[in-house]
């Protein structure tokens, strides 16, 4: 039993189930437990900034060929691009399969405002995303937290430290010891997962209710399902035919899919995750590399939800779109949704930014997602953080970056006979 206790899976589940339940009996107090969700998110964004530098400085200066960097690079773009890719086109295809939005009264649906989320999603444009993924300043997107821009800047610094050769060496050892103290940080913030996972979710229950959202329980199972389907026949195909099993990386990391859905955040389970698949087998300079740009460019679950956001909203409002006009919308998101990490309410905003590109779908349809959005955010989180980790030891293996006795050391005999055996 104590085992039991210890264990940091069972610890965020019972918080997660605990949460829910105090938003369904005391909505009120349950909603002033967002303060504990906010924490929590707050200490693991302290130390987001600091890893991904580190780890990609380190990963550069470990592979030492800035040839090999360029490649593996290139892999991950050419990875994620094809990728997001068909998680758009699956979402588009379910979405008008199912229909969710046909047949909706707009009056019975829960609204809210999203002023200054159409505001800003109006102002984005794709010169604008190339332009803020360049730091004015090194230490302020440090202090921010703008992953993209620390991405940059951390590939700038690891390439410099190469070319000093052996005069670098002394940053890199820096840099070592710097790594695994963040990583000790991490742990400790680890141990208060459980009270931020019950906050976020007895806050969003005691938030928006059960009840007001039964209109849009069709488009959220919808969304679930078509995630489901994604993460368990496309990425389970891909890796698969990479020589891993789907089943046993989602069992592997199962603490940090726990993490997400209490908070509804990726971004809370990213330091943890790039330390674990180092020790599933990957080499530190793919995980320091791929990670952090997925998390960027490889927002799989984003990718559908926006999709399928977007037909929703053209069905509520009985709005006929051509095949043409679904493939430009398509190629529209296929560039807006980019810009969806590290901005606040980054899902509205770029949804927003792509109604205000087709000049088809009234902006206002935005209100009817509100209620739901923190709901949904939770699949996109999850769907997410699988597809980065997915695609991470994808690249790694087709670099022969992957240790498959380090796997077996981690996932069992079973998993050693199996690579023997292929």
């Amino acid at each position: 039993m104590k085992r039991l206790l210890n264990n940091l899976t069972f610890r965020v589940l019972v918080a997660v189930g605990i949460g829910i339940a105090f938003g369904i009996v005391d909505p009120a107090h349950a909603r002033e437990m967002k303060l504990l969700g906010d924490i929590f998110i707050r200490l693991v964004k302290m130390v987001i900034g600091p890893v991904v530098f580190l780890t990609i400085v380190l990963g550069i200066a470990n592979i030492a060929d800035l040839r090999k960097v360029g490649r593996v690079g290139g892999k991950a773009i050419l990875y994620f691009e094809v990728v997001t890719t068909f998680a758009l086109a699956i979402g588009l295809m379910v979405v008008n399969i199912t229909k969710p939005g046909a047949g909706l009264d707009v009056s019975a649906l829960a609204k809210g405002d999203v002023s200054r989320f159409a505001a800003q999603g109006e102002a984005m444009t794709f010169s604008d995303f190339l332009v803020h993924t360049v730091p004015e300043s090194a230490i302020k997107a440090l202090a921010d937290g703008d992953i993209l821009q620390v991405v940059v800047f951390s590939v700038l610094f690891g390439t410099s430290v190469v070319l000093l050769g052996s005069r670098g060496q002394r940053i890199v050892e820096m840099a070592e010891g710097g790594l695994e103290t963040m990583f000790r940080v991490v742990d400790l913030v680890m141990k208060v997962a459980p009270f931020g996972a019950f906050g976020a979710m007895a806050y969003t229950v005691g938030n928006f209710g059960l009840r007001s959202l039964l209109p849009l329980l069709r488009l959220m199972g919808d969304v679930y399902l078509t995630m489901f389907l994604f993460i368990f026949v496309v990425l389970n195909l891909i890796m698969r035919w990479y020589g891993f099993s789907l089943w046993q990386y989602l069992k592997y990391i199962k603490e940090e899919i726990l993490i997400v859905l209490g908070t509804s955040s990726s971004e809370a389970a990213l330091p943890l995750l790039m330390e674990k698949l180092e020790r599933y087998g990957a080499s530190r300079s793919v995980v320091g590399l791929v990670v952090p740009t997925g998390y960027s460019f490889n927002l799989d679950g984003t990718s559908i939800y926006l999709s399928m956001a977007t037909i929703f909203l053209a069905q509520v409002y009985h709005v006929p779109l051509s095949l043409a006009q679904q493939l430009t919308i398509l190629a529209v998101l296929m560039v807006t949704s980019k810009g969806a990490a590290g901005v606040t309410g980054s899902g509205f905003i770029v949804l927003a930014s792509t109604l205000s590109a087709m000049r088809v779908i009234p902006l206002e349809g935005l209100a009817l997602l509100l209620g739901v959005d923190r709901f949904m955010s939770e699949a996109r989180a999850i769907t997410n953080i699988i597809g980065n980790g997915a695609a991470t030891l994808v690249i790694a293996r087709s670099e022969g970056a992957f240790d498959d006795a380090r796997r077996a050391a981690v996932a069992g005999p079973r998993i050693a006979t199996r690579t023997a055996a292929t």
